[in-house]
């Protein structure tokens, strides 16, 4: 199927990000947010991040126009209903999420596929809120979306060949390498990396070496282009507490449990750049 219009549930970190990637590509874009405020921000955030190209020559104020043009924002799930492919980016919260695709299921065409942009949580479980399970899939963009080349499409038991292959096509039109996973916790990459990013909180709970040692010895002696616990801080502690917990939920692996240093963190806010404070200290 051709996919000309998408839609974006939550325009926060990754939901704004998403936006933006879809609307560069020369789809028109619905995004929607709980409220007023939190739209506005978001929208605010696409608009900051193509003026810096503008100003670098990576863009032309244009093509900027042109991007911003091709989105709407919305806080009526409505405005849903005509849209090909809705691509859900609410918090990782299973319950938020499944009511998510109940709403979309009854708002959107029988023809649109439903995706979420969940790292960690089971897409199956998602997918069966709706009457159209062989048309839900994962579709979980890397942070920063505009700058991370790579997608992880999910492939669940009941998701059909014809919407697998809609979500790879799709995915390449963005400009990105997509990768198939299957619906197990975490996927390929938070697989991976989740039990890498608390072993840094351990180290550091342990005083083994500072925060900044830490993400030093890792960024310049693996060259990677980010420390852990500053990835911690770009992602949101929370964010990775709570996929955390799922994992471990699931697959019983002691590896996967948060530390009780960062359970301390998210008790007392410290969530990393989105609140000024979290491993490290942000203006």
């Amino acid at each position: 199927m051709e996919i000309k219009k998408v839609g974006v549930v939550g325009c926060g970190v990754m939901g704004s990000g998403i936006t933006q990637v879809c609307a560069q590509s020369g789809y028109q874009v619905v995004v929607s947010e709980i409220n007023e405020e939190l739209l506005d921000k978001g929208l605010a955030s696409i608009n900051k991040t193509l003026t810096r190209s503008v100003e670098k020559g990576k863009l032309s104020q244009q093509d900027k126009d042109a991007i911003l043009g091709r989105i709407k924002g919305t806080t009526d799930t409505k405005d849903f209903s005509d849209c090909d492919l809705v691509i859900e980016a609410v918090i990782e919260d299973m319950d938020l999420k499944k009511g998510v695709f109940a709403e979309l299921d009854k708002v959107c065409p029988k023809h649109t596929i439903l995706a979420t942009n969940t790292s960690v949580l089971s897409v199956i479980d998602m997918a069966m809120q709706t009457a159209r399970p062989e048309k839900v899939l994962g579709f979980h963009f890397m942070n920063p979306v505009p700058v991370m080349r790579l997608i992880e499409v999910v492939k669940t038991i009941a998701t059909s060949e014809e919407t697998l292959e809609a979500g790879r096509d799709f995915g390449k039109s963005l400009g990105k390498t997509i990768v198939i996973a299957q619906d197990t916790p975490g996927f390929i990459i938070n697989r991976m990396e989740t039990p890498f990013m608390l072993n840094a909180i351990r180290m550091l709970e342990a005083k083994i070496a500072t925060p900044e040692d830490i993400d030093n010895a890792i960024s310049l002696g693996l060259n990677q282009p980010m420390g852990p616990l500053a990835l911690l801080d770009l992602i949101g502690i929370d964010t990775v507490f709570f996929a955390a917990n799922a994992m471990y939920e699931e697959l019983k692996d002691p590896q996967y449990a948060p530390p009780s240093l960062m359970r301390k963190m998210v008790t007392a806010g410290w969530l990393g750049r989105k609140t000024g404070k979290g491993f490290y200290e942000y203006k």
